[in-house]
């Protein structure tokens, strides 16, 4: 799906929730410490592609809901809806009338475990001519009884999913199904994708999580507070390691990290050789699973000729922040029979603190030499060692440091 304009957002928060068994409604119980209808409305407005979001709710919630989305609700419209799903779903489409969309996610609001390559899936496979829904393959054996309970036949499995949310379409498709069905007085579907098939709509199924539960029972709240515990206590924390080795030849000395290290050799390499920043990169870049440095910067382009490392440095940070990473720390071990490392530590850290933007004790550089064995013991070359921790955040998590 390319070019789009606008996706909306239907969260649909109408239900009272009889099966849950309390007296507030499910979608504004707590997982954690915040509402379940706040944690999925977070989901949709920090992705960059939605346009806006339209709550549908009960004429009886609406203080419930705006104490729920307090602080959050600049770009969420509230409704009341109807009788059941389809009539909310319903008057949530026809309230987008007003500023109509390119496409619309249609989503229970007690389903707030939806994630962002979740819905960059489903944009992926939108069209303007069909619709798009979670699903899950299903797993157990399915049975077809007569009315006394007995076993008829076992249904094949193969091909059957259990529908999940959202659901989306065109926007122009799915509001005249929903006209059509209204027209014909057919108020009996049970989900908007039910509906368009019925209206000759085509879907196409994406694969779901098991995680992507609607919290129907008292037990499946439980579980989510289950799965937000897990979120909190097992952070995405990646580990990157990189290694670089550059040949020593008469020069007029040396750049690491971007500092200059007066010597009667240099190394040699078609950037500046700065075999430290090289190993970095390839630390950084392996938090993204994205190859090494040679990958992104052949050595036979002769745009990188003579080049700053740093350059390499900055284009990992902009991939890094990309996927809303942050650096946690670094540390580079170099191995060199000379020149003395330690008298240029402090501006080695001060030049790593400048390119990465991390506190400087989250940066470690040591120093240490082969024991004059190998290439590097004859003093014929230098090598680098590094390690990157990236925290990558999903959605609302917080960085477990600060940038400073």
């Amino acid at each position: 799906m390319r070019h789009l304009i606008s996706i909306a957002v239907i969260l649909l928060a109408a239900g009272r929730g009889s099966r849950f068994g309390d007296q507030k409604p499910k979608q504004y119980t707590n997982i954690g410490s915040e509402p379940v209808i706040r944690k999925t409305a977070k989901v949709f407005l920090s992705h960059k592609q939605i346009s806006s979001i339209i709550v549908v709710i009960h004429p009886k919630d609406r203080f419930l809901c705006e104490k729920a989305l307090s602080n959050i609700s600049t770009h969420i419209s509230l409704i009341e809806g109807g009788k059941t799903r389809q009539e909310s779903a319903y008057a949530g489409l026809r309230y987008l009338k007003r500023n109509p969309p390119d496409y619309v996610h249609i989503h229970d609001s007690v389903r707030p475990f939806i994630t962002h390559a979740q819905l960059n899936a489903i944009h992926k496979s939108l069209t303007p001519c069909n619709g798009v829904l979670l699903a899950l393959p299903v797993s157990e054996t399915l049975k077809k009884v007569d009315q006394n309970q007995h076993v008829r036949f076992t249904i094949p499995r193969s091909s059957l999913f259990y529908a999940q949310t959202p659901q989306s379409f065109p926007y122009p498709l799915i509001l005249k199904a929903h006209k059509a069905a209204y027209r014909k007085g057919k108020n009996d579907f049970t989900d908007d994708s039910s509906l368009a098939e019925w209206h000759d709509i085509p879907m196409k199924i994406i694969e779901s999580s098991p995680k992507n539960i609607k919290i129907t029972w008292r037990k499946d709240l439980e579980m989510a507070n289950q799965y937000n515990r897990e979120k909190t206590l097992f952070p995405d924390i990646r580990t990157g390691n990189g290694y670089d080795v550059h040949k020593l030849v008469p020069g007029d000395g040396i750049i690491l990290c971007g500092i200059k290290i007066p010597y009667q050799k240099k190394l040699l390499g078609h950037s500046d050789a700065d075999v430290a920043l090289h190993a970095l990169t390839d630390a950084l870049l392996a938090t993204l699973g994205a190859d090494d440095i040679g990958t992104h910067f052949s050595s036979s382009n002769l745009e990188w000729k003579q080049i700053k490392s740093e350059k390499f440095v900055q284009y990992s940070l902009e991939l890094i922040h990309q996927k809303k990473g942050h650096i946690i720390n670094v540390d580079i071990t170099l191995i060199a029979e000379s020149p003395q490392i330690s008298p240029y530590r402090t501006e080695m850290k001060k030049s790593l603190h400048n390119i990465l933007g991390i506190a400087r004790d989250r940066i470690s550089i040591k120093a240490k030499t082969n024991e004059m064995l190998g290439f590097i013991g004859r003093n014929e070359g230098i090598a680098a060692i590094a390690t990157a921790n990236v925290f990558y955040k999903t959605q609302e998590d917080k960085p477990p440091i600060s940038r400073i």
